[in-house]
């Protein structure tokens, strides 16, 4: 049976404080008032006060105004009619087509049970070299994607969207500009993948709490097609957003901030959607990629600085392009001494070349004189950052990995590039270019 109150004690922003008993921490209520009706979430409960935030705001709710608890939490329909959908952060249709509201399911529940998982041991194929050959995404796998505003990881994610060998894409928006929402939904359509996606959007304009709730309905909703069997790709954006909605909710309620006015539970918060990557042994998988945008470039922010305790490693977002020594695939290994004989080798050997270069760049910037191997690093690099490192560059593994051999002929003899030598007689190119003595 329904709770109905007829007083609200006080009104904070958007958090109204109600006296009830026997309610839940999480479960939902509806606020009516003259100007129509209002869901809330119950996000506090000191003895028999009930802290509420209202979806909508507290704009136009006043003390005696009706407040009836629903008896739930937060839930979301599931079905494969979700597929090419797409929705707000309250579970409501944001495209033209009609509400769902059966097979109902919860938000926010726990991980799952580690006896069910099973060790990460299948890539992710992207098309991206820099991630493919050097930092390559594996099946359940939860990775982030640090940022600064500014860069284009809407764009990379966009592209991984259309590109990533999963069954289901499920796209998590929080914070997003009106903008930034319709180029998600025009490029996935425009793609062809908008039939596999299913995208749950909160725009800045929209209410706090929806932000926070964004995350929760992606994975819940993931969760059910990975037990179906499914390999799911859960793309968030930006998880700095959420941290903030999480800071701006701790301070309606009055709680004593941490570190830069971020509530004390953010690691919790934080790995609480992360931990839901997992690899089923009996069905299929969740794997998220998350951006997260670093005020200032600071790693050290709180929303990065916790997001790396978490996570198995990071892209790093720089300049237009995914920085090979800010990046880290922690579970790289698992995969890419499957996928070809000389992809491991041929990654190692390549970036250790790379950070030859950025030395004599270096160098060169200070006025020393090039030597003729510095100048076989500097052509070596130019072709790295046009041939790898450019986003524009849409390859599958085995062609990259062939680009990475051509790469080295072009500016190196084989004995120059510390390689097995039984690798470098099996992949040499035949023909390669001679290689340069000098740099343009």
């Amino acid at each position: 049976m329904n709770k109905i109150y007829s007083r609200i004690e006080s009104i904070t922003g958007n958090l109204i404080t109600v006296r009830a008993e026997n309610i839940e921490n999480g479960e939902l209520a509806e606020v009516s008032t003259r100007y129509g009706s209002s869901l809330a979430e119950t996000i506090r409960l000191d003895k028999d006060l009930v802290y509420l935030q209202v979806f909508a705001g507290g704009r136009g709710i006043s003390t005696g105004d009706e407040v009836r608890f629903l008896g739930h939490p937060m839930q979301i329909s599931f079905s494969d009619d979700l597929l090419g959908r797409i929705f707000d952060g309250a579970s409501n249709p944001r495209d033209s087509g009609p509400s769902l509201t059966d097979s109902l399911i919860p938000i926010a529940g726990p991980s799952v049970n580690p006896y069910n998982r099973i060790i990460p041991r299948e890539m992710i194929r992207t098309g991206i070299p820099m991630i493919d050959l050097f930092n390559t995404l594996v099946k359940s796998q939860k990775l982030p994607i640090f940022s600064v505003s500014g860069e284009p990881y809407n764009e990379l994610l966009a592209r991984i969207a259309m590109q990533a060998e999963v069954d289901v894409i499920i796209l998590g928006g929080m914070g997003l500009k009106y903008d930034d929402y319709l180029y998600f939904r025009d490029t996935l359509e425009a793609g062809g993948s908008l039939g596999k996606t299913i995208m749950f959007v909160h725009t800045a304009a929209d209410p706090v709490v929806e932000c926070i709730m964004v995350p929760d309905m992606a994975l819940a909703v993931a969760e059910r097609f990975a037990l179906k069997g499914k390999n799911v790709l859960v793309l968030l954006t930006d998880m700095t957003n959420f941290a903030d909605s999480l800071k701006e909710v701790s301070i309606t309620q009055e709680q004593v901030p941490s570190n830069r006015g971020y509530p004390g539970d953010l690691y919790s918060q934080l790995a609480a959607r992360y931990e839901k990557a997992v690899d089923f042994s009996d069905a299929g998988s969740i794997t998220i990629l998350a951006v997260t945008t670093m005020p200032g470039d600071d790693v050290t922010h709180p929303v990065p600085d916790n997001t790396g305790y978490i996570t198995e490693g990071q892209l790093y977002l720089s300049k237009g392009r995914i920085e090979p020594f800010g990046s880290l695939s922690r579970l790289k290994q698992q995969v890419n001494g499957k996928t070809r004989e000389d992809h491991r080798a041929l990654m190692d050997g390549m970036i250790k070349l790379f950070a030859a270069y950025r030395d004599t760049v270096e160098k060169k910037s200070m006025g020393f004189q090039m030597t003729a191997w510095d100048k076989k690093l500097l052509e070596y690099g130019e072709l790295f950052e046009k041939e790898m490192m450019d986003l524009s560059v849409n390859i599958p593994l085995e062609k990259a990995l062939d680009k990475g051999w051509e790469i080295l002929a072009r500016c190196f003899e084989p004995r120059e590039t510390g390689l097995r030598s039984d690798l470098i007689q099996k992949f040499w190119p035949k023909e390669p270019a001679k290689a340069s003595s000098t740099a343009e």
